[in-house]
């Protein structure tokens, strides 16, 4: 039976698609006067968006660029809550088969993975490689430079194309693969807004600034897409160290990877032979002063805690962020009653970094912090629940 033009389906994004999309991206930026002023009338917002995608019509807004210090300074870049919602559509189409193609042992943004995720599982490779720490056992740590910097989007977009075609079966394809290819070679440098002062950008690497990259090259920190695509960037690499190489005790989180091995000089020999792949294949480099080989005794230092046989520390950098923070929300205490705001807000911060805390060896360090560095004006407002586990309001936030 032969179909009229009328029988063929349209290739085109669906309304209640975006919608799904939009509150999946509203989750965590409510707050923020982006997603406020598109909240406003957001069903019409949608629905233009839609229509946009639709017709072909749809371009990419300005970005707002800032610098972060905490936990590390780094450049952000923070689309516009219009463009946020169409990375939410992309990856909300195709993260499940990502899913299908990585490895078990890349932990970074991935449901039910995650640092927590990661430093358990370098915990047990080193375990099992040591054979209950009775046996040697080296640890491998390496770093990439300026990573994210240095993503080459036509390498980038070209695996991703390929994989699009080969893997995802829906009508939209050629739609979908068009807005990756907007994201990807959106240079949002020639776009964008400055937060705070140009001064901001004087102790930043310019390895580690879009306005620095090589031309092509590049992911925004700050994005989804940037995130997950730098995953399926890496994924390659994670192939070829698991299947090729055959390594067993292998883990990364973005551009941060462990291998565990009983032998010393297998691990220092592999080192030129994971550069010249990074170098040749994806055109990334292996940081030359981040190059850890030690044995499983000496610790290792991994998505901030310290891994010791039978004990998990907090790293010092994490430890020093927490005292900064207590000591600014110290200083707020100290010159005024704090307000409703930084109420919710000091309670965030604290809770936060008990939440990275409790997993580990910290005990004496959280009742330290607590009761030695926290002013007593900040009682008057909070308790801990649960002996020294979360922090709770005494009373309805005035």
């Amino acid at each position: 039976m032969q179909l009229s033009l009328f029988d063929i389906p349209v290739a085109k994004i669906e309304l209640e698609e975006l919608f799904q999309a939009y509150f999946e991206c509203r989750k965590n930026k409510r707050n923020t006067a982006n997603a406020l002023a598109f909240e406003i009338d957001y069903e019409n917002s949608l629905a233009q968006l839609c229509e946009e995608i639709n017709n072909g019509t749809y371009e990419i807004g300005r970005s707002i660029a800032f610098i972060v210090d905490k936990p590390v300074k780094r450049e952000i870049f923070a689309a516009d809550f219009k463009d946020r919602v169409v990375h939410h559509l992309i990856i909300g189409k195709l993260n499940h088969l990502f899913e299908k193609q990585f490895i078990h042992d890349s932990y970074s943004c991935r449901v039910g993975k995650g640092t927590h995720f990661g430093i358990q599982r370098i915990d047990r490779f080193i375990c099992q490689c040591s054979v209950n720490y009775t046996n040697d056992c080296y640890i491998l740590k390496l770093d990439l430079q300026g990573f994210f910097m240095s993503i080459n989007k036509n390498i980038l977009f070209a695996k991703l194309e390929k994989f699009i075609k080969e893997k995802y079966q829906a009508t939209d394809k050629d739609l979908i693969i068009k807005l990756c290819k907007q994201v990807i070679f959106n240079d949002p440098t020639k776009n964008c807004i400055i937060k705070g002062n140009k001064s901001d950008w004087d102790a930043l690497p310019l390895n580690k600034s879009l306005f620095h990259s090589k031309p092509n090259c590049g992911l925004p920190i700050g994005n989804l897409t940037s995130q997950v695509f730098a995953n399926f960037y890496m994924d390659s690499f994670d192939h070829f160290v698991k299947h090729d190489l055959k390594i067993r005790y292998y883990g990364r989180y973005v551009d941060d990877f462990v291998i565990a091995h009983e032998d010393k000089e297998y691990l220092r020999n592999l080192i030129p032979k994971l550069s010249e792949y990074l170098q040749s294949v994806l055109q990334t480099t292996i940081h030359p002063k981040k190059i850890y080989l030690q044995h499983y005794s000496k610790g290792v230092k991994f998505l901030g805690t310290v891994i010791l046989p039978n004990r998990i520390y907090i790293a010092d950098r994490t430890k020093g962020n927490f005292y900064n923070a207590i000591e600014k929300q110290n200083q707020i205490a100290r010159d005024h009653k704090p307000t409703k705001e930084e109420q919710q807000t000091f309670q965030s911060i604290m809770n936060s970094y008990w939440g990275i805390m409790k997993h580990y060896k910290s005990y004496k360090l959280r009742k330290h912090m607590i009761f030695k560095n926290l002013s007593a004006w900040w009682w008057n407002y909070v308790y801990l629940s649960g002996g020294i586990y979360k922090f709770e309001m005494k009373r309805k936030i005035a």
